[in-house]
C-alpha cells in the first residue's frame, strides 16, 4: 500500500506550494514512474496559516506543531509515516523525527532549519573549514536578507497591523520573497505565474492570516531546535540541494543526522521556481 507522507510548508508559503507535485507523488505511474512508489499524502496548513485557526495561547512552536502532526496522522490511521518539509516545515519535520522516532519512518528536507549551528562544546570536534565558511555565509545572508525574520520574531504584532489592513503591503511583503529567493534572476514572471502568486496573497488576505502566520517565528525563537552533545536524529534523513537555497550547512550527516543524501537540483528556497513541474 502507498506510504503515508505528511508535507509541511513554510512562510510565505501555504498548502498551495504542493499543488503541482501532488499527482507525481500519488500517481507516479502516470508520469513514467512505478506505481509501487506512490504515497498517501497529507498536507495540513500550519496553525494560523490559510484555513487553519490561529493558536489562542503562546507556545505553538514548531516543536508543538510536530506533536500535533503526529496526533493528526495517528488519527487518520497512520501509525508510521514519512515527513517532509522546507523552511518552517523543515523545523517541524526535524522535531517530529527527533521526538517521535517510533512514528517517523524517514525524513526528507529541502532546507536545513535555520537555527542549525555546529556544536562548540569541549567534547565536540573542531569546526571544519566548510563549517566555518558556512557560518560566515549564513551571517552575511542574515545581514543582507534577514531583517524580515528579525521583525517576525521580535515585533510580529506591530507588522501585523500593516499586513492586515493593506493588501498592497501584504502583497509586497510576500511577493518580494518569491523574487529574492527563487531562480528568477530578477524577472518574477519568467518563473512564476502571476495568478499563482495572487492566489497565495489572496489566501493570506481573505483568511486574515497574515498576522497570525508570522508569529510562528517568535514562537520558534522561544523554543529553538537545538541538539545536545552526541544527540542524533534516528530516522533516515535525505536532503534535496537547490543552488539558490538559503545558506545550507555542509554534510549534515556528520552533525546530528543518521543519513545524508542528496544531489544538486534546480530552483530556489523551498524549491521555488517554475509553477509547472518538469
Amino acid at each position: 500500500s502507498p506510504m503515508p507522507l505528511i508535507l509541511t510548508h513554510g512562510w510565505p508559503g501555504s498548502f498551495l506550494e504542493f499543488e503541482q507535485i501532488l499527482p507525481l507523488l500519488t500517481h507516479p505511474s502516470r508520469f513514467g514512474g512505478d506505481a509501487a512508489d506512490a504515497f498517501d499524502i497529507v498536507i495540513p496548513s500550519l496553525p494560523g496559516f490559510g484555513f487553519s485557526p490561529a493558536a489562542t495561547r503562546s507556545g505553538t512552536s514548531p516543536r508543538r506543531i510536530a506533536g500535533l502532526w503526529v496526533e493528526l496522522m495517528r488519527g487518520l490511521g497512520y501509525g508510521r509515516f514519512g515527513v517532509q518539509g522546507g523552511d518552517i516545515g523543515a523545523g517541524v519535520s526535524v522535531w517530529a523525527a527527533r521526538l517521535f522516532p517510533e512514528a517517523v519512518a524517514a525524513i526528507h528536507l529541502n532546507y536545513i532549519p535555520g537555527s542549525y549551528q555546529p556544536p562548540l562544546s569541549p567534547e565536540a570536534a573542531p569546526l571544519s573549514r566548510e563549517e566555518a565558511a558556512f557560518q560566515l555565509t549564513a551571517a552575511d545572508w542574515s545581514k543582507a536578507e534577514g531583517a524580515y525574520a528579525h521583525i517576525h520574531a521580535t515585533r510580529p504584532q506591530t507588522l501585523a497591523y500593516a499586513l492586515t489592513v493593506s493588501p498592497i503591503a501584504l502583497a509586497a511583503w510576500l511577493i518580494e520573497k518569491y523574487r529574492a529567493w527563487s531562480d528568477c534572476h530578477g524577472d518574477l514572471e519568467r518563473v512564476f505565474d502571476l495568478d499563482h502568486l495572487l492566489t497565495i496573497v489572496s489566501l493570506y488576505w481573505f483568511s486574515g492570516a497574515a498576522g497570525d502566520a508570522i508569529r510562528i517565528y517568535k514562537e520558534g525563537v522561544a523554543d529553538p531546535l537545538a541538539f545536545g552533545p552526541g544527540e542524533w536524529i534516528a530516522p533516515p534523513l535525505s536532503v534535496a540541494l537547490f543552488p539558490r537555497e538559503l545558506p545550507m550547512p555542509p554534510v549534515p550527516g556528520s552533525r546530528g543526522s543518521s543519513v545524508f543524501s542528496g544531489g544538486p537540483a534546480r530552483r530556489g528556497h523551498g524549491g521555488r521556481s517554475r509553477h509547472r513541474p518538469r
